[in-house]
């Protein structure tokens, strides 16, 4: 099992590159195989995730050529079954977008209930009120959702809770709905309007994403498109954030500042210095940080996937913090690993009370999901001597080339697969 061996000590310094968003892709893959026509899709991350994804569009029998590195053609046409394997959905749970995309096409899907990171409760009751409410019969059955209808039609739907999932996943069935649907109590978040804006650029009639009401106008049929995902807000806000924490000076290429708005606000707050270019920011922290209270939120409020990460930030700021999680109850469990290297850290329920102290010191972690393993590997890099990170197979999900453009930033880490790599990057650094 690969990892991650780090040595900490050294300010971040230089520029980075963002890829594209890994959340957006894995919505706008889904919604390609919605026409019978060849779809490009660029600026996607090469990173697991959106690897599974194409396989499990490939194994339905979706053709998918890899143009490149971060370039996909998919062909929906020769589709050959609305039965999706369960070996695909333990691994992600965005591969729930394959019921919304594959009722809307040919109004019947069967997908088993998914799997994914384990941050806590994220349950799909939303979706399912979504496709009964557009005439979809729903049954879940040995694990397995079963949709289908004879006649898909709009409705207006309220959703209970502020859903990523749940307004695109309706978003794609409405797309080819008869009639018209109203979404309200919609989820703002970057990649729902990516998804709306690639819907649209493939024929459907989606107005209002990005405010909390969603107005669809139904089509028959879907057209081929090219289309190029939108900077990774989180992955921006992680290289911000590790910026921040080593006492770095980092310009962050290639992102929407208009996205980063509710972290940058942190981060001055928090007394970084922050200056932002048309589709570049640069973060600089000169001095100790500051202690803040930060609550997470639906966009535009502070992302949870930024949690972990501003939180390994606040363990090394002048004062106590304190940290409440709104969204996910389970994702505090990197809280252990922080303290193993010297973080004063008590979680309460889900707050976190956070006392900053000057150091932290390198240990042995674990990686329990996707951002608290990128939050660890920032503790890493500000902390004094070495630290391990283990089951980096979490963070491989979501970060294209992680090492690699850390590297270029001067940390010094490797991905390790062994115990005798480890020693010899010991004895390497010192």
């Amino acid at each position: 099992m690969d990892k991650y061996v780090i040595k900490g000590g050294n300010p971040l310094v230089g520029e980075v590159e963002i890829g594209g968003a890994k959340n957006a892709a894995l919505a706008i893959l889904t919604a390609a195989i919605m026409t019978d026509e060849t779809v490009l899709v660029e600026n996607i991350p090469d990173v697991s995730d959106i690897n599974v994804m194409l396989e499990a569009i490939s194994v339905i029998g979706a053709t998918v050529e890899r143009v490149d590195r971060h370039s996909v053609r998919i062909n929906g046409s020769t589709i050959g079954s609305v039965s999706v394997d369960y070996e695909f959905i333990k691994k992600i749970r965005a591969s729930y977008y394959l019921l919304g995309a594959l009722l809307g096409k040919y109004k019947r899907a069967e997908v088993p209930l998914p799997g994914g990171c384990n941050i806590g409760s994220r349950p799909i009751d939303q979706h399912l009120k979504g496709f009964r409410a557009l005439g979809a019969n729903v049954t879940i059955r040995h694990g397995v959702i079963y949709a289908s209808a004879e006649d898909l039609h709009g409705a207006h739907i309220f959703l209970d809770m502020v859903s990523v999932g749940a307004t695109i996943n309706i978003m794609m069935a409405a797309a080819m709905a008869r009639g018209n649907t109203i979404i309200e109590n919609a989820a703002r978040e970057p990649h729902v309007v990516d998804a709306a804006n690639f819907l649209n650029s493939m024929g459907a009639n989606i107005k209002g994403a990005g405010t909390d009401v969603i107005r669809i106008r139904g089509v028959e049929r879907l057209h081929k498109t090219s289309y190029t995902i939108v900077p990774d807000m989180i992955e921006a806000g992680t290289y911000m954030f590790a910026a921040a924490a080593t006492r770095g000076d980092v310009l962050i290429k290639n992102v929407i500042p208009k996205h980063l708005d509710s972290m940058t606000a942190k981060l001055e707050e928090i007394g970084c210095e922050v200056e932002e270019f048309d589709d570049a920011v640069r973060i600089c922290a000169k001095k100790r940080l500051g202690k803040t209270h930060v609550k997470t939120l639906p966009y535009p409020g502070f992302p949870t996937d930024m949690q972990p990460q501003i939180s390994v930030a606040l363990c090394l700021a002048n004062g106590t913090s304190i940290v409440t999680e709104s969204i996910f109850e389970n994702r505090f469990k990197y809280a252990d690993e922080l303290t193993r290297m010297g973080a004063n850290i008590k979680v309460e329920g889900n707050t976190a009370i956070i006392d900053g102290c000057e150091l932290l010191t390198g240990a042995r972690v674990s990686a329990p999901d996707l951002r608290a393993g990128a939050a660890l590997v920032i503790a890493g890099l500000a902390a004094e001597g070495v630290t391990v990170v283990d089951d980096i197979i979490y963070i491989l999900r979501g970060y294209e080339d992680f090492d690699l453009k850390l590297r270029g930033l001067g940390a010094e880490m490797e991905r390790v697969s062994d115990e005798r790599e480890i020693q010899k990057f010991r004895l390497r650094v010192g």
